[in-house]
């Protein structure tokens, strides 16, 4: 029986034993905290319980399932939970509220889509009312559709070659548009449905990932939005690793990789150190294996890789060159439910580029009282994702504010947007910070779990899951995959593709991990295969006139009324 060492026991790490044990695998898991699930996993407010109670529960930050993963729900359907499976604890989300400082609320409802014969052009009626309700200029929202028909209608070359070196930002040209285009559209749509920042996220990943939300909108098989309902760990992280332990893979806690050996471009041993219940150091342990499966993110990987994995696999020395920003989550615990929304709110003026969600409306089987000293009824769940911003009320960007200037200013963002009497600062009775956040003095701030961004200009640094090294594969969200976006359905993607990897090299008969290319349309092929004669045309064409970067631009623009124009012959 072959060996498996898999390095990292989030999400990825996970996936990978999973697929593995079940083609028979010997598998061990070696994890460096005490807790299984990376930035998954549930973090309990520690000493929060009082009078027998337990303690509060906490995250990182919300979870999201939105209706396009296909790769993590599959892995969820074959986990045995409570008189069912995983799978069975996603509950829709139907509403996102858009608050406005200082303004009225917006109370958006995606999944009320009806389902069209011309799904695509219901997709554009959405957007269209969606703008109009929030008073965008016409000619700007115009614009922003044929941008995303532009997208939508490129081919994978000039996806890859050209819009991956743009950012979101650029694509949509939000710095000529006006104010409400940028907040609404540009940023708006990307923090509240992708979680991420336009101005760094390469167009085709921005693109990508908001088609995939839009043709959900226009699928009732699966909801737009899902959130599980309970705490993560509880209804899907610990029975998954119960699962994955009752199939006979082994899990080492508290052991962190320090060292990957190459010897004769293969992995020979990696170093880890075990630490002790108490946190001390319990000594070095050197392991063995037939495969090694790096899940560790990619900030912990990089700083791993030696100049001989480097002159195994050069493609790792783009490790380096990947950009990881904050995304960290605050959690208000109130004396009353304060629901907001059936779903998740975007604070669209925050400084801090806050969302948040109400989550005892998505927990009915859960019992606060009994959690905490029991005073507890609700749950505003909110994520930071921008660290770097100076807040109204301290000044400063949250990266170098204490702990409870972070309390403070997140609370007074989402007081400028909910004015409605709601939320009042007497209803707090506890809160959290992710503990990944740390304060080692008073001028300095840490993240010991930042959050990778797909950068323009980043897929070419962002290695397969197979990689040169015959015996070395990576299952983690910065691998390159079709998700294309840090999440856990990346994670998951990657982890298949690496059992996949370590199948084909071991000649094995067991069936391949599944793996699902995004949704296009099949009725756009023909209008995509003609751009992609004219992506080649422009190249050869630039090659040989020594078009620059001007030039291929003035063909881009031109790409809208080209491909709309032969649409008319596919009707």
């Amino acid at each position: 029986m072959a060996t498996v060492a898999i390095l990292g026991g989030g999400v990825g790490g996970l996936s990978a034993a999973h697929e593995l044990i079940e083609r028979g695998y010997e598998v061990d898991v070696y994890e460096r905290n005490a807790e299984l699930g990376g930035k998954a996993r549930s973090i309990p407010v520690a000493g929060s319980g009082v009078g027998g109670r337990a303690d509060l529960p906490a995250e990182h930050g919300f979870r999201f399932f939105p209706g396009f993963y296909r790769h993590l729900t599959d892995t969820m359907s074959r986990i045995p939970a409570g008189s069912g499976f995983a799978v069975g604890h996603l509950t829709p989300a139907t509403q996102i509220l858009l608050a406005q400082s200082g303004r009225r609320n917006e109370l958006i409802a995606p999944t009320d889509l009806p389902t069209t014969p011309d799904d695509l052009t219901a997709l554009m009626r959405f957007l269209w009312d969606f703008a109009v309700q929030l008073r965008i200029p016409p000619t700007d929202l115009t614009f922003f559709l044929r941008r995303m028909l532009t997208f939508l209608l490129s081919c994978d070359e000039r996806r890859e070659q050209q819009w991956e070196h743009m950012s979101w930002w650029d694509f949509t040209d939000a710095d000529a548009r006006s104010e409400k285009y940028r907040r609404f559209l540009v940023d708006g749509l990307t923090r509240s449905l992708v979680a991420a920042q336009a101005r760094h996220m390469s167009a085709r990943s921005g693109g990508l990932i908001l088609w995939q939300i839009l043709f959900d909108m226009v699928d009732r098989s699966r909801p737009v939005d899902r959130v599980l309902d309970g705490p993560t760990s509880e209804v899907w992280i610990e029975p998954w690793v119960r699962h994955l332990e009752q199939r006979g893979v082994r899990f080492h806690r508290r052991h962190e990789v320090t060292g990957i050996r190459c010897s004769d471009g293969r992995v020979s041993a990696v170093v880890l150190t075990a630490a002790d219940g108490d946190g001390s150091t319990g000594g070095v342990v050197e392991i063995t294996a037939d495969h090694f499966v790096s899940a560790m993110p990619v900030e912990r990987l990089d700083v791993l890789i030696t100049p001989e994995l480097k002159t195994a696999e050069p493609r790792l020395a783009g490790l380096k060159r990947l950009i990881t920003r904050w995304m960290n989550g605050v959690i208000f615990f109130l004396d009353r439910d304060v629901p907001l929304a059936h779903g998740h709110a975007l604070f669209v003026d925050s400084e801090w580029a806050l969302t948040a969600i109400s989550q005892k409306q998505f927990w009915p089987d859960v019992d606060l009282s009994a959690r905490g000293d029991g005073t507890v009824r609700g749950i505003l769940s909110v994520d930071v994702s921008d660290w770097y911003t100076p807040g109204r009320r301290t000044g400063k960007p949250a990266i170098q504010c204490t702990e409870r200037e972070i309390r403070e200013e997140v609370w007074g963002q989402i007081l400028d947007h909910i004015d409605d009497g709601s939320l009042d600062r007497a209803n707090i009775v506890d809160w959290f910070l992710d503990p990944a956040i740390g304060f080692p003095d008073p001028a300095v701030v840490t993240n010991a779990e930042p959050l990778l961004i797909n950068t323009a200009g980043s897929l070419p640094d962002r290695p397969p899951a197979a990689t040169a090294i015959p015996n070395l594969f990576l299952a983690a969200d910065f691998v390159r995959t079709n998700t294309d976006l840090a999440t856990m359905e990346a994670a998951n993607e990657a982890a298949r593709a690496a059992v996949n990897g370590i199948l084909d090299a071991d000649g094995s008969g067991a069936a391949r991990c599944t793996i699902h290319p995004l949704h296009e349309p099949e009725s756009l092929r023909p209008l995509r295969d003609l751009d992609a004669v004219r992506w080649r045309v422009e190249r050869s064409l630039g090659a040989v006139f020594g078009a620059g970067r001007n030039a291929t631009a003035d063909l881009a623009r031109m790409l809208p009324d080209a491909v709309l124009g032969a649409a008319r012959l596919f009707r």
